[in-house]
């Protein structure tokens, strides 16, 4: 298998450092063009999570309707949950960059529209067709990055993706206030489109990938019922009791229609060939157990940030651009949290703590945020937002490596899109579910706050609910109590919340004890940052981790490491410099060394003891292997393979895939050298390879244990 053809990125420099990316030469031109166009679209995408939070009150208090503002987040949630694997599966068997500019198209479309809105009823809509194409943008974009460049640098590349998630995470906010104060609550849809008129240019002239088609039997009526019976749900959860009373008919009928089709769903998946829900995969407790604490994730995140907003500007009284600076304490935790906490389990193999350490400590945070009243210091809200971040940053990543780990090779793909999807579904609830329940308490607080004053002409409790604008032009009798009705109505939805929040601590407590895969042990930002569900095959997986593990091993340590594990005692410039002879027949060293960007002293030391020990000659400048030599680069390169199966755990095993084995060959070709670093010079002469050397063994170039 390590004799297999080998072509890619090359591998890491022998003395530290990164070599240079696998398509050198390509990356500096197209690639990187079309990578720069797949962010911005994926930036598009990620932006409208959460840009839309700080405008909240702006389009409450123009369109009305503060009862029903929860669906202005969660149909683009909705629909962005429900048609992500459809992007996914469509893109494979039609071409994913036609899939890609329709998303843009489906996205920008969405966003005009949403702009143009004249009431909340539109707004909602519209919202749903914008997150239609937003889910397209997320899942194509990294397909497309796969489509691009190889196995070996997949993971240099994606991390790009994670960075602008997290990026997206942190300014979200703070550029929705400011679009908000500055311009319009309509710009907020309006920026997109000059951004995604930029992507789709860039894609139509410049993106070139190829066209392989993969036959799915894609799952229509499995996608249509879980989106069915999800928005019964939440339509029973957001308008009992404030729409219609929870006994009334509309509501009775919501929710024998949600049963209904939660059970025509496990009869279609249970038949499905490609289900949406693998039902299989709920028979294993530690993914069980994910995917509710995933849901539970979800559920507090979205559903306090929604609402944070209309307490700052509401209650606080502070701009839309100063509430985006104020919710920057709960970005930064959540990303400290996450990116910590995948770092500590990375490195250690130890994840049971952080599970139940973020359960705690959401729950804690969402008590703290209960706390806070009319008089509370700046100092209070950010503690309170940050401590609630940093709980759930703690349990983001984590989750998905558990399920990861807890799953066969072959279950990889859909077990993460499985975790991501009630992730996601939980956001959309806990929208639903946080403005049901802050509608309710703030009608019955307005009425007892103003029940027997005078009220300016004019107006109605029912007005201050309509335009939260106008609690702040009310005189100070009145404005005090109308604040702390909507202070209280909002803080008592966090007390509501924390009880969701500790069940997360509660069943994290029943995780099953298993050591992690080393290949599970590389999260990926876009799993955790982002709201939609992930949608990528076990090979996609598998890939990626590796190339990211690949990169972190690919340096001084590993060539020494594979040395050793070939049984040699060479240096690691040596082993390094034998596996790019076998790759490419000969090299001069002084080229080698200009290609690759590896100092001039490592290859020169490694060419001085392949030469001495015969394991080389020159023919000419360049140097050619000799017999002793190829056999050291096969076991060289059969060592470096055995390296990267380690890290699959008991997925390496007899009866593994064929697509397992030929990926980790292809990564292994890729990291013993490439066609992108290869120096331009001519072939060896006719026949130097074979010429006389001595067969014996030289010094150090032996198996141990026979010397």
């Amino acid at each position: 298998m390590a004799e297999e053809a080998q072509a890619g990125p090359a591998a890491s420099p022998p003395g530290g450092g990164s070599g240079p990316g696998p398509d050198a030469a390509p990356a500096r031109g197209g690639v990187l063009i079309s990578i720069g166009a797949l962010l911005l679209g994926t930036l598009l995408a990620a932006l409208d999570q959460t840009i839309v939070a700080t405008a909240l009150p702006t389009i409450v208090g123009d369109l009305g309707g503060i009862d029903h503002l929860s669906w202005v987040v969660t149909s683009y949630l909705l629909a962005s949950t429900a048609v992500t694997p459809l992007w996914g599966k469509l893109g494979d068997q039609y071409g994913r960059k036609r899939l890609f500019q329709l998303a843009i198209v489906v996205f920008l479309t969405g966003s005009v529209l949403c702009g143009v809105a004249q009431d909340l009823g539109q707004l909602i809509g519209f919202r749903a067709l914008q997150g239609a194409g937003g889910g397209g943008l997320i899942v194509l974009s990294m397909a497309l990055v796969g489509d691009l460049v190889s196995p070996r640098e997949r993971g240099r590349y994606q991390g790009l993706f994670g960075a602008v998630f997290g990026t997206m995470s942190v300014l979200g906010p703070l550029v929705g206030g400011v679009l908000t104060e500055h311009l319009s609550w309509r710009w907020v849809f309006y920026v997109n489109l000059p951004l995604g008129a930029v992507a789709l240019v860039v894609i139509a002239t410049v993106l070139r990938v190829p066209v392989r088609r993969t036959r799915h039997t894609i799952d229509y009526l499995g996608t249509l019922v879980v989106a069915g019976a999800a928005s019964c749900l939440i339509l029973v959860a957001s308008l009992g009791g404030t729409t219609w009373n929870w006994l009334s008919p509309q509501i009775t009928a919501l929710a024998a229609l949600a049963v209904v089709l939660i059970a025509v769903l496990v009869a279609v998946e249970r038949r499905a060939e490609e289900p949406v829900l693998p039902l299989k995969l709920f028979g294993i407790r530690n993914f069980r157990l994910c995917a509710v604490i995933g849901f539970v994730v979800g559920f507090a995140m979205f559903g306090a940030m929604t609402y944070l907003p209309t307490y700052l500007q509401v209650v606080r009284g502070v701009s839309p651009t100063m509430a985006g600076v104020h919710l920057l304490p709960m970005v930064v935790g959540t990303l400290l949290a996450s990116v910590g906490s995948g770092q500590i389990v990375s490195r250690t193999g130890s994840w049971r703590f952080f599970p139940l350490a973020g359960g705690a400590v959401t729950a804690t945070g969402l008590l703290l945020l209960h706390r806070l009243e009319l008089s509370s210091g700046d100092f209070a809200v950010s503690a309170s937002l940050f401590v609630f971040g940093f709980g759930l940053g703690l349990v983001m990543q984590v989750i998905i490596l558990i399920a990861q780990n807890a799953v066969t090779y072959e279950d990889l793909g859909v077990a993460t899109s499985g975790v991501t999807f009630f992730r996601s579904i939980g956001a959309s609830f806990g929208v639903a579910i946080f403005g049901a329940v802050f509608a309710n308490l703030l009608t019955g607080r307005l009425d007892s706050a103003l029940r027997g004053r005078q009220l300016p002409g004019g107006t109605s409790p029912e007005s201050f609910q309509d335009d939260p604008r106008a609690v702040r032009g009310l005189p100070e009798q009145l404005r005090e109590p109308v604040l702390q009705a909507y202070s209280s109505s909002i803080t008592d939805v966090f007390l509501y919340g924390a009880p969701v929040a500790l069940l997360a601590f509660l069943l994290a407590l029943f995780f099953r004890p298993e050591s992690l895969r080393k290949s599970v042990t590389a999260p990926e930002a876009t799993e955790t940052l982002v709201c939609n569900p992930v949608e990528r095959s076990s090979r996609d997986e598998v890939a990626r981790a590796l190339s990211v593990l690949g990169s972190r091993e690919g340096r001084h340590e590993i060539y020494v490491k594979i040395t050793e594990r070939a049984g040699y005692d060479l240096v690691p410039a040596a082993s390094w410099l034998l596996l790019r002879l076998q790759r490419y027949g000969s090299a001069e060293p002084g080229l080698l060394a200009a290609r690759t960007g590896v100092p001039q002293r490592l290859i020169t030391e490694g060419a001085r003891q392949v030469e001495e020990r015969r394991l080389a000659v020159r023919a000419g400048l360049p140097l050619v292997l000799t017999p002793q030599g190829r056999e050291a680069a096969r076991r060289l390169a059969r060592a470096r393979e055995d390296s990267l199966a380690e890290l699959l755990g008991d997925w390496w095993n007899d009866s593994r895939p064929r697509d397992l084995t030929a990926l980790v060959g292809e990564l292994n070709g890729e990291l013993c050298g490439c066609d992108g670093e290869r120096p331009q010079q001519g072939a060896p002469p006719r026949g130097v390879a074979q010429q006389s050397v001595s067969h014996s063994a030289a010094p150090g170039a032996t198996r141990r244990g026979t010397r």
